[in-house]
């Protein structure tokens, strides 16, 4: 028997200030009394952008001038699948009201409670949180001021997520390293992930505040997340399973390639953007685009469904 397809849904991030707009489903509706980004199903014909347009309207009374895809992801209900497409909506004319008496909120991302959203929200709340660039730092030559300089660079450039990955480093010099760019980053409000899978790692973490960027061979090895809630936890990915296992130990989102040819890998078969999209609609966590990647390409990556590209030779070596 064949399987339903997905509901396809159009959901929007308005944002005022740091704040991002919730709405509280009705009640007699499904997953009634759970707050939620504005939106609804397509209907026949329509595009998502035309199904958010016509959704925004009837539901807050205001007229979008202005989108940006965010993510798209699908998630599996009991009952039904739903491919969500998100946008952020980056202007609009009028004043957000509930037109069919839904309560509204605004409220910073990072302090609304996951449990209160539908589980098809969750990703688009992290979505919310994340920038579209992702940066990762060359490998540690032993000229720490060099380094430092590459760092200050990226915060001046706007960069607010940087993996620190240096891999033939031993502990103790990584350590030494990290404390010196977290003295840097923090300051300018840049999130450092550390990148690796040494033992010491999830410690050195929760000690200086930063997140963890799980190699795959890490990932395999897990069947929990390894830091607590309210750091970054990401992992590098490859294919669906680990795309999979990345989501199901609690990563907040995903690095996957290659999706063009790279250098760093020569013998590697790129993904292709469509081949990118297909894996990233089928994930319940956003993921970056990894793979001759530079910045100009994020907006190409989230047309594709992904939250934007993950960026080495492209910043660090400018």
């Amino acid at each position: 028997m064949p399987s339903t397809p997905p509901v396809d849904v159009a959901v929007g991030v308005l944002r005022r200030g740091d704040d991002i707009l919730l709405t509280r489903r009705l009640a007699g509706t499904h997953l009634e009394g759970y707050w939620e980004l504005p939106g609804g199903k397509f209907e026949a014909g329509e595009t998502a952008p035309q199904a958010l347009l016509r959704e925004l309207h009837e539901e807050l009374g205001i007229t979008a001038t202005a989108l940006r895809a965010l993510i798209r992801h699908r998630h599996r209900y009991a009952e039904r699948t739903v491919c969500l497409h998100a946008f952020e909506v980056t202007a609009w004319q009028g004043e957000p009201h509930g037109r069919q008496g839904q309560a509204l909120r605004w409220a910073r991302p990072d302090a609304i409670d996951p449990a209160e959203l539908p589980p098809a929200d969750g990703p688009l709340l992290t979505a919310a949180r994340l920038p579209d660039v992702y940066a990762i730092s060359g490998d540690y030559a032993g000229d720490l001021p060099d380094f430092l300089r590459r760092v200050e660079r990226l915060a001046a450039a706007g960069v607010r997520l940087l993996c620190l990955r240096s891999p033939a480093l031993d502990a103790g010099t990584y350590a030494t390293l990290v404390r010196a760019v977290q003295a840097l980053a923090r300051p300018a409000g840049m999130a450092l992930l550390l990148h690796g899978a040494g033992p010491e790692l999830p410690a050195l973490a929760t000690e200086l505040g930063a997140g963890l960027h799980l190699p795959a061979r890490r990932l395999a090895a897990l069947d929990h997340r390894p830091l607590p809630p309210g750091a970054w936890c990401a992992a590098s990915c490859h294919d669906s399973a680990e795309l999979a296992l990345a989501a199901r130990i609690g990563c907040d989102f995903a690095v996957l390639s290659p999706v063009a040819a790279t250098a760093s890998h020569p013998g590697a078969a790129p993904l292709g953007w469509a081949g990118f999209a297909a894996l990233v609609e089928q994930a319940a966590l956003p993921v970056y685009a990894l793979g001759g990647m530079r910045p100009a390409l994020a907006d190409t990556a989230r047309a594709h469904g992904g939250q934007g590209v993950a960026v080495l030779r492209g910043l660090w070596e400018r």
